[in-house]
Order: C-alpha cells, then structure tokens, then sequence
C-alpha cells in the first residue's frame, strides 16, 4: 500500500461520505413528513458543549446544525475508505461502517447530555435511527465502491 493510495482512499471516502449525507438527511426528511419525527437538533447542541459557541438565534443554529451535520458526516466516510484499503470486502466494510456511526451516535450524544442513553428511548426512535443510519451506510459504501472501481478501471487503461 502506497501514501497515494490511501490519499487517493481519503478523498473518494469523503466524497461517498458526503453522497452518505445528502441520503441520510432525505431520509429524516422524509420520517419527519411520514411518521412524525421531529428534526434533530443534535449536531448544533453537541457542538455548543465541546466548542462552547452559543449562536444568536434560531436561524444560526439551524445553520450550525445543517454545517455540523454535514461536515460530521462527510468526514465518516473516511473510515469507510479505510475498511476498504485494509481489505474488508464491500458488504463486511458497509456492515462496520454501519455499526460504527450507529454506536458512535448512541454513544456520543447521550455522553456530551445531548440525548438520552438509548435504553431510555422507545423503540420507534431506536428503529427510526438505526434506519437512518442503514441508508447513510448503504449510500456511502455503494458510492465509495463505485468510485473505486471507476480509478481502478482508469488505472488499468493507463
């Protein structure tokens, strides 16, 4: 394994993680129209605690949410990239990545007192959440596998 294959790993896993990003957000979109689900508040609310900024209004902290959550996002696609380069096949990468941002947020959030500790949520929100997390996944393994072997032909022709 080379430096430019793990470069070339980062940035394909950023964008498939920014590809995750825009599914999963449709996704809760979509949950919040459907079932009811309130909009998370979350990425703002996490942020506030371990940065300790405090936007103005309403308006700044839907934007630091919409900026966190994006970036927060896009920047899990990189340990995707990294199950792929360190040899895990598509579906045990996808099924990992999965399991990591499902556990980082169960974890992480109720940690910084943003949410409740899971055994304290209902089933709809541990359903809905895990859903969520299953499309970011999916999205973002398809989209760095497509990438992937899109360089990989490009290379063979060279």
């Amino acid at each position: 394994m080379k430096i430019g294959d793990v470069a070339s790993a980062i940035g394909k896993g950023l964008v498939a993680g920014a590809a995750g990003t825009v599914a999963i957000t449709v996704s809760q979109m979509l949950a919040q129209k459907l079932v009811g689900q309130e909009p998370s508040t979350a990425p703002a609310e996490a942020t506030e605690k371990v940065l300790g900024v405090e936007p103005k209004g309403e308006q700044e902290e839907q934007r630091l949410n919409q900026a966190v959550h994006f970036a927060y996002g896009t920047a899990w696609g990189v340990p995707r990239a990294m199950l792929a380069v360190f040899g895990l096949s598509p579906v045990a990468a996808t099924a990992a990545h999965f399991a990591a941002v499902q556990g980082a947020s169960m974890a992480m959030l109720p940690g910084l007192d943003v949410a409740p500790p899971p055994h304290k949520w209902g089933l709809k929100e541990i359903v809905l959440e895990s859903f969520h997390h299953l499309v970011y996944a999916l999205v973002t393994g398809l989209t760095f596998g497509f990438l992937d072997r899109r360089s990989e032909r490009a290379r063979l022709a060279a």
